[in-house]
């Protein structure tokens, strides 16, 4: 059995789609940690065209 983690990570304003943290870093914490990267989940976008968060998956083997 697994447990699921998720990590919400926020884009930048109206002219930028930079996200707020270092998806590098987290997804390398989230290892030394046990978690193994599952997938990226970008929702459906705003009335501009873009999305305003996406979410890192991580699942990790229940002990």
């Amino acid at each position: 059995m697994y447990e699921y983690h998720y990590v919400k990570i926020g884009l930048g304003g109206f002219f930028t789609s930079k996200p707020n943290s270092n998806n590098h870093e987290i997804i390398a914490s989230k290892a030394k940690e046990g978690g193994r990267f599952v997938q990226i989940f970008a929702p459906a976008s705003t009335g501009y065209g873009d999305a305003s968060y996406f979410e890192l998956i991580f699942e990790k083997k229940m002990e």
